[in-house]
């Protein structure tokens, strides 16, 4: 995990997800995956969408031409933990498909202009993924 990444978990788990700098002001949880080659646990913070009584994130790896890791991660092993706020818990990863798909990414892109870009920059679709506490 790069040290970027350590100080972001760090500053969220003491602050009940609270996090400054570039993330300040955005719903930012941390998600951590199974790694599909290594078995590793590996977390990972993402920007989120509360939509119902599930949270929606954007496998968008800032327009790079691959998946992230934690998307293919998660694609080996659905099963995730979610850590939000000050809450953690297990969780069922699935990528939506289609018109839904589609239309949470638009949502997302106008909410916050930059994932517009990130599609712009990429021929890969980005893919956004539900995460749904398991057992709901």
């Amino acid at each position: 995990m790069s040290d970027y990444n350590t100080q972001i978990i760090e500053e969220f788990r003491a602050s009940a997800g609270k996090v400054g700098g570039s993330w300040e002001g955005r719903d930012l949880l941390l998600v951590t995956t199974t790694g599909r080659k290594s078995g590793k646990q590996y977390t990972t913070p993402i920007v989120y969408t509360r939509d119902g009584d599930r949270l929606l994130v954007y496998a968008s790896q800032g327009g790079a031409p691959t998946h992230p890791d934690w998307y293919l991660n998660l694609e080996a092993d659905p099963h995730v933990v979610v850590e939000v706020g000050d809450e953690l818990y297990d969780a069922t990863a699935t990528p939506l498909e289609g018109a839904e798909r589609d239309r949470e990414f638009a949502a997302q892109a106008e909410r916050i202009p930059a994932f517009a870009e990130y599609a712009a920059k990429t021929t890969r679709m980005i893919p956004v993924v539900e995460l749904r506490r398991a057992g709901s």
